[in-house]
């Protein structure tokens, strides 16, 4: 059995993309998972979402950005982004990750690039979601975060934290005396125990702790789950404490468990798709495949049908 750190390895290796994308049915299975290759096939499978009762969140995919001036495409990239969303009308906000904006080449960097498209947003009415990434980061993404908040408001711009992380309950403290509009989610990069939580069991009940929190804070929140205990434990906490469904969204990845965002859009709940889109899909799906590597076989399966 392909195990999930060997896909975690593997989604580090794009140059395998193009031996893979020889294969049928692995390329059709990525359309599951990656709305396409550039911003009017994105558009096109917002429109169904939205025709489904769900709003949706752009994401480009670029995780190779290695000098400036390809961190400045991309900020060219989300302002053609936002502007698309404009002129279509479709219901969506958009996800930036700071390593494209060159957060490794150089921190002030990813700022000053993620401030600008934050901006083209607050001039447009629209949000912008800044994700998180590997631990090795997390906190130079909070405190980009932090000074974005700090010259935008509450619905201009927000951020995302993880329950695998050790770290996340103090995070989300720290976060909410600004406040900040917060995304919770698992996490899906491979991380050491001292850093995250290796046992699932300890992951789900940090996120309950953490959604608990968030739900309870009087904040408009992002609860990102495709797991139906989660989604029941904040259903059942909202009903506790009397919290609106209005007063909170939940969130899923486009392609994974559609009939649960359907259902819940059709139960009155705010319904938000994650929609990945762009040429540099490969190590995003190979992620999507970690976390639940019984897709392996169903790729393999209809490889060897040819």
């Amino acid at each position: 059995m392909v195990t999930r750190n060997a896909l975690l390895y593997l989604a580090r290796q794009e140059g395998l993309k193009d031996f893979a994308t020889r294969f049928r049915p692995f390329k059709k299975m990525t359309t599951r998972f990656v709305a396409g290759e550039d911003i009017a096939e994105a558009v096109a499978a917002i429109r169904e979402i939205n025709e489904r009762g769900a709003g949706a969140s752009f994401d480009h995919l670029n995780e190779s950005v290695a000098s400036r001036a390809e961190t400045e495409e991309e900020v060219r990239e989300y302002n053609r982004v936002l502007a698309a969303i404009d002129e279509t009308g479709i219901r969506s906000n958009v996800s930036i990750k700071l390593t494209q904006f060159g957060l490794e080449i150089d921190p002030e960097l990813a700022y000053r690039n993620a401030r600008e498209v934050v901006a083209e947003a607050a001039r447009r009415g629209n949000f912008v979601r800044v994700d998180m990434e590997q631990s090795s980061v997390t906190q130079v993404t909070i405190d980009i975060f932090k000074r974005l908040r700090a010259e935008f408001d509450l619905n201009t711009v927000g951020i995302v934290l993880q329950s695998y992380l050790r770290r996340t309950e103090r995070d989300v403290e720290d976060l909410l005396k600004i406040p900040a509009r917060i995304r919770i989610c698992k996490g899906a990069y491979n991380e050491p125990p001292e850093v995250a939580f290796p046992d699932k069991k300890d992951v789900d009940e940090n996120y309950i702790r953490v959604m608990q929190r968030l739900l309870s804070s009087g904040v408009y929140h992002g609860i990102a789950t495709h797991d139906p205990a989660m989604i029941e434990a904040t259903i059942n906490h909202a009903t506790r404490e009397g919290i609106a469904k209005e007063a909170f969204e939940f969130q899923m990845l486009y392609g994974v468990r559609r009939d649960l965002q359907v259902q819940l859009a059709r139960d009155g709940y705010n319904m938000r798709v994650y929609v990945p889109y762009g040429k540099h899909w490969y190590p995003y799906f190979m992620r999507r495949l970690a976390e639940r590597p019984a897709n392996v076989w169903f790729v393999l399966k209809n490889m060897l049908k040819g």
